[in-house]
């Protein structure tokens, strides 16, 4: 538990600094500025697997798969890949949500910093209840690895284009509970008006990406859990990977157009972390495997982009 509480601790100091010093000041978020935080998660979470390795190789930590020092290592890692690039496709949809209900790139960071942290405590329920499941019945590994499958054909047949916030079921339901206003007053989520306290479009904006992201992490967390049911590597790989979410955000969010078929290397990694759920009791492959399939399908889903140009409309004149 001491190991436990550490990395909680860390996690706190992490968002203190972030809200508290760093960005203190509401300010649109530039390209060179997101690029540099991207770039200081990223080394963040590649040093924490020394962190990971020392953990095990000193016995401190609970082990009961008896995984190497290396071996642990490797599971992290992949599993930080594959909750860095399914956060990909909740870029796409922060960025429908954010220009549906008009917020302003200058208040962008500070709901995202309170999804980010809605979305921990709310994955680590998932994470916590995830690996019990696995631990006490191995069969429902058969149930994400299905859920995994049908999840990527799913996203190959329709993608994500087709998404309206203002049409969701949870907006309808928030314009039930609570008065919502369409005045943003600076990065308040809650004004008075008329004597009435009424939500602005920051807060309705903040619900929806959370509850977004408890969708995404039906399958993000199943698919890590492909890699290794060792909860605290669980827990520190999509942690780590969450809290880099917001600079990737604002660095690739502009640039999801241009790289079109990303979308193919997601349902590539889903379907493969699927199968390998699927096969988990007769056959598994070494977690180097899983490494290369990942960046295999990140790296053909950027070059394919890069190399075949978007077809443009031609406009014929009555």
């Amino acid at each position: 538990m001491l190991i436990w509480g550490a990395f909680i601790v860390l996690i706190c100091i992490f968002l203190a600094l972030d809200l508290g010093i760093f960005n203190k000041e509401d300010h649109v978020i530039r390209s060179k500025e997101a690029g540099l935080w991207t770039a200081l998660w990223f080394t963040v979470a590649m040093s924490f697997s020394g962190i990971i390795y020392w953990l095990f190789s000193s016995g401190i930590i609970d082990n009961p798969t008896a995984l190497t020092p290396g071996t642990a290592v490797l599971k992290y890692i992949t599993g930080y890949l594959i909750e860095l690039s399914l956060s990909i496709d909740n870029v796409f949809v922060i960025a429908v949500i954010f220009s549906a209900f008009g917020i302003p790139p200058v208040y962008q960071h500070r709901v995202l910093f309170w999804g980010i942290l809605g979305a921990i405590v709310f994955r680590a329920f998932m994470i916590l209840f995830g690996v019990a499941l696995i631990n006490r019945f191995e069969w429902t590994i058969y149930v994400f690895g299905i859920f995994l499958l049908y999840t990527s054909y799913k996203m190959l047949r329709t993608g994500n284009s087709d998404f309206n916030p203002k049409e969701s079921f949870v907006f309808k339901q928030i314009k039930k509970i609570y008065p919502i206003t369409t005045v943003i007053n600076g990065h308040n989520f809650f004004i008075k008006k008329m004597g009435l306290t009424v939500a602005t479009p920051l807060f309705v904006a903040l619900i929806v990406i959370e509850i977004t992201d408890i969708m995404f992490a039906l399958d993000s967390i199943p698919a890590i859990l492909a890699i290794t049911a060792n909860p605290f590597i669980v827990f520190s790989s999509n942690i780590l990977a969450i809290l880099g979410l917001r600079s990737m955000y604002f660095l690739i969010s502009r640039m999801l157009a241009k790289f079109r078929f990303i979308h193919y290397s997601l349902v590539v990694i889903l379907a493969f972390v699927g199968f390998k759920m699927l096969l988990a009791h007769k056959f598994y492959p070494p977690e180097w495997v899983s490494l290369i399939v990942i960046v295999a399908s990140l790296l053909g889903g950027v070059v394919t982009s890069l190399l075949i140009p978007q077809k443009e409309e031609v406009i014929e004149d009555s």
